[in-house]
């Protein structure tokens, strides 16, 4: 069986960072060891939540249990996303060597949490930095929205309509750009550019034997949570395919799917659970495209 070591925080209400990808990897028959960075009683975007922080020393004890088990070299893959602060992003790349050096043929995805088109950077000052630097070069898979990738490939990060990828060929480049320092693929979770047809929201997918985009109807939501079940399906499915188009996907099928049933529910949440007989089967009506190789 499948095994992914998730480093993420946790939500009792709604579905963020393993409360958004622990479900999904189960319902894909994938074994999820979850490591809680923090216990909120929901998402920080409705502006007030409860519950605690945890502290890197105690996340790294957590850990260091599960290492005491013995079962590392059974560990397939780590995932990652929103990091707290430095302090946790050593601790998770402390996890990730202990992993690799369990097990060779693991792989770390990255989800680089830094910010978004609408707001800007929204972490604590150091990890932009940290994860340019030091996580995205030790990852073999990373998950950056538009903004962050403009961001890790040094084009300086666009807020609104001032992006400075504007093209596909734009977004090709500065893939390729961030795949040299490190990662050997890059998926591009939500790609709005001039050249793409109207009324479509985009993946594009950059990996040593090629690239490969697919567009989806954009629609008139924006919640929390989509990005961090986007790494989690894509880094499920190439697990399980070796292939990134087929991944890729897979991904957008069921992503659009799920954002679909969470926009007819008119609810700020997203549908997991109502959603989930397309994570299980993705639909695949959504065609994928070499742009390169």
């Amino acid at each position: 069986m499948t095994a992914i070591l998730s480093i993420q925080s946790s939500v009792a209400y709604g579905h963020v960072g393993n409360s958004a990808a622990v479900f999904p990897l189960q319902r894909l028959g994938i074994d999820v060891w979850p490591v809680l960075t923090v216990h909120f009683s929901n998402h920080t975007g409705y502006g007030s939540f409860r519950g605690p922080v945890l502290p890197a020393d105690q996340i790294a004890e957590v850990l260091r249990g599960v290492e005491e088990r013995g079962v590392l070299p059974g560990c397939d893959a780590v995932l990652s996303g929103y990091m707290g602060d430095v302090s946790l992003g050593h601790v998770v790349l402390d996890a990730v060597a202990k992993v690799k050096a369990a097990n060779p043929q693991a792989i770390y995805c990255c989800d680089p949490v830094l910010g978004d088109v609408d707001r800007g950077f929204f972490v604590r000052p150091g990890l932009p930095e940290f994860m340019r630097d030091k996580a995205v070069p030790q990852a073999d898979i990373i998950t950056p929205n538009q903004f962050e990738l403009e961001y890790l490939a040094g084009l300086g990060a666009g807020v609104g309509d001032d992006r400075a990828i504007a093209t596909l060929a734009d977004a090709l480049e500065a893939a390729r750009t961030v795949q040299a320092t490190g990662p050997k693929i890059v998926l591009v979770t939500s790609l709005i550019r001039r050249d793409a047809p109207d009324g479509v929201i985009e993946m594009l997918a950059v990996a040593p034997q090629g690239a490969w985009i697919v567009a989806t109807p954009r629609l008139p939501i924006s919640v929390n949570g989509s990005g961090d079940i986007t790494a989690a399906l894509f880094l499920a499915h190439f697990l399980r395919s070796g292939d990134s188009a087929v991944a890729l996907g897979r991904t957008a099928g069921t992503v659009y799917a799920v954002m679909e049933a969470t926009h007819l529910s008119g609810k700020r949440e997203i549908q997991l659970v109502a959603a989930q007989d397309a994570i299980a089967n993705p639909p695949g009506q959504f065609e994928v495209k070499r742009v390169e190789g």
